[in-house]
């Protein structure tokens, strides 16, 4: 199932994605009560696992089925303004020098063990929001297209071979980084966290239409021009490594997400008489294969 949140009177509303359009599963409800429990928010849907996605699915069969009201609760996904798809993680965890390319690029060595670090909700932002850039502290602000796990099932503990069954779906984020000021000390956080510095999305698509995490084509495009160009089966640790790995450290809940990391092609990664960052103006678009286009313009901080 393929999963968007959307603004409306100044909240987070939940989409499910169909071949119809998006429906607002709450509005829907309005027209179709039920005395089933279906839930009205992702969250709600991550947290109740395979019942609460078989319910939401039954739901959604069922409103697509009808006519007349209920259409009107169907809509044209070009008309919405997007959230980001996971609203309120528990923990948001990041997966540093996690492609090999991309640490030959960086001259970095190839991690013996994951290099993790956090980002803050502060950074949450959806599909087509602009990215403030945050040009009074920094004037190096680089793209990295990231595939992320989201945690569908709380874990401790867990081996690499039942990893993947705590995870609820994948996403993109842009895991936008001022260099300048991630490099200012031995600690990134301050360079990972500026505002909106984490947009997520399109979509939250649940693991069963993804697959294999890892066989996974993954695209940074900057003004038309494609910029990275990878696969994710370049990760150093797999994403069955990176949740068994945090899990033996730290409890993953329901809601969790973890950025795993970029490929190679970031601005940091070119000589330095090339390197060009981002700027007023830039559209980026980060896409992954089965999850959709993440699509941000970059403009001036007010």
């Amino acid at each position: 199932m393929k999963l968007l949140t959307f603004m409306r009177d100044g909240d987070y509303q939940l989409g499910v994605v169909t071949e119809k359009g998006v429906l607002d599963v709450a509005g829907a409800l309005l027209a179709i009560p039920t005395e089933e429990d279906v839930p009205t928010t992702v969250h709600e849907v991550i947290n109740g696992g395979e019942k609460a996605l078989a319910r939401l699915t039954e739901f959604t069969t069922e409103v697509l089925d009808q006519r007349g009201e209920v259409q009107s609760y169907i809509y044209d996904e070009a008309t919405l303004t997007l959230g980001p798809c996971v609203t309120h993680p528990n923990k948001i965890i990041c997966v540093g020098l996690n492609y090999r390319q991309h640490a030959v690029e960086t001259n970095a060595p190839i991690p013996e063990y994951p290099i993790l670090f956090n980002k803050f909700n502060n950074t949450l932002t959806g599909h087509g929001d602009d990215i403030p850039l945050p040009s009074k502290v920094t004037s190096k602000v680089d793209y990295e297209a990231e595939l992320v796990i989201v945690i569908g099932k709380k874990a401790k503990y867990v081996t690499k071979e039942d990893a993947l069954s705590h995870v609820f779906g994948y996403c993109n984020v842009n895991d936008l980084s001022a260099r300048d000021l991630q490099m200012r000390t031995q600690q990134w956080l301050l360079g990972k966290t500026c505002d909106k510095f984490s947009p997520l999305g399109p979509y939250l698509v649940s693991a069963d239409e993804v697959g294999n995490p890892n066989d996974l084509d993954i695209t940074c495009i900057v003004n038309g021009e494609v910029r990275q160009h990878s696969n994710t089966s370049d990760m150093i640790f797999h994403c069955d490594e990176i949740v068994s790995y945090i899990s033996q450290h730290m409890t993953l809940v329901p809601g969790d997400i973890i950025l795993t990391g970029t490929p190679e092609g970031v601005v940091l990664g070119y000589p330095q008489d090339q390197q060009v960052y981002l700027k007023d103006g830039d559209i980026v678009t980060i896409e992954i294969e089965k999850l959709g286009k993440l699509t941000n313009r970059i403009v001036e901080e007010d």
